[in-house]
């Protein structure tokens, strides 16, 4: 019987490093890898990669559970994909595509309430996975262009998503409990009942998003436009539009303590700091070619800026406003998240 030699080393070659592989710390920095389609542990102290492993086709976004111990990934390929990837963080081993049928694109992702909750891009809605059954277990159309990111309150009672190509943000929102029901509605963190959705029109190109620290504004980084614009989420209205230079915005983040926030852009060097009480660029801060996914660490020490054309991910000190390092991490690095084992 033929056997190919070079397959045969390099998986007994693989075998041995897991094997030797250092175990996942309780906390710990995920970050994707669109051009060796992996997902890398990397330990926050030495900034090592402790280990690798497959992500599945074209991963764009990363959560983890709310204990730290499984990874989801979107398999987004413009459209192409319909599947979200699982990784087991402390067995550091991919365990399965979930495919999500008709459900194609998917982006956007965040963990609350139990679920995966998620963007279908072409279908313009979002959906939830449930982390126990790992099962699609409910949708709900935007009728928006390109809905693209996704972040979910707490309470599972509203969530925001950007919608590109339409250039605005979706509010939706659950609907009370009609009178006489009696709160026999579903339980927290399910989705399921009547929501109210309120679109406001943003910037073109708005993909990039997050919502203040206390809940009081909503930043999209305008992508096409090179702006920056800030919806009062008590009014559901824009309140400024700042003229922040970021055009090709990717990502927007506000640091922990709410008191500034930074944008990453692919199409230039710079990271951009915003103050959110001026609504004032304060600082741009030279990393690279261009940058896509960012990630604060969240003791509010520093921030990661994944350098997508580079291949590595710059290190800032939030206090300072200085780089500090890079860690590489495989190619073309993208989507990060924290994951913290409970």
């Amino acid at each position: 019987m033929k056997r190919n030699v070079p397959v045969l080393l390099a998986a007994i070659a693989f075998t041995a490093l897991a094997a030797f592989a250092a175990s996942t710390p309780s906390k710990s920095l995920l970050i994707l890898s669109k051009g060796e389609l992996t997902l890398a542990i990397v330990d926050p102290v030495s900034l090592k990669v402790l280990a690798s492993m497959p992500s599945g086709p074209d991963p764009h976004e990363v959560v983890a559970s709310s204990d730290g111990k499984f990874a989801y990934i979107s398999n987004y390929g413009s459209g192409q994909y319909n599947t979200i990837t699982v990784v087991d963080l402390i067995a550091q081993k991919t365990l399965e595509a979930v495919d999500l049928g008709g459900l194609r694109g998917p982006h956007g992702l965040m963990y609350s309430g139990g679920k995966v909750w998620f963007t279908a891009e072409p279908n313009k809605a979002v959906g939830t996975l449930d982390g126990v059954t790992r099962k699609v277990d409910w949708v709900l159309g935007t009728g928006q262009d390109r809905t693209h990111m996704v972040w979910v309150a707490s309470d599972q009672k509203t969530f925001y998503t950007t919608n590109v190509n339409a250039a605005t943000v979706s509010i939706i929102e659950r609907a009370a409990p009609a009178a006489g029901r009696g709160g026999r509605g579903p339980g927290r963190g399910s989705p399921q009942g009547e929501w109210s959705q309120t679109v406001v029109p943003v910037g073109k190109g708005a993909e990039g998003f997050d919502v203040s620290p206390d809940g009081k504004e909503l930043w999209t980084a305008d992508a096409a436009d090179g702006t920056v614009t800030v919806i009062d989420l008590a009014s559901k209205k824009v309140v400024k539009t700042i003229a922040a230079d970021v055009k090709g915005a990717n990502r927007l983040k506000f640091t922990p303590d709410g008191k500034k926030v930074f944008v990453s852009t692919l199409s230039g060097p710079n990271a951009t700091v915003i103050d959110p009480a001026t609504r004032a660029v304060v600082k741009t801060i030279a990393i690279g070619k261009g940058a896509a996914g960012i990630e604060m660490q969240p003791d509010g020490s520093r921030v990661f800026i994944a350098c997508t054309p580079d291949n590595y991910v710059t290190i800032i000190d939030l206090k300072t406003l200085a780089v500090t390092g890079r860690l590489e991490a495989g190619k073309n690095p993208d989507g990060m998240a924290w994951s913290e084992i409970r």
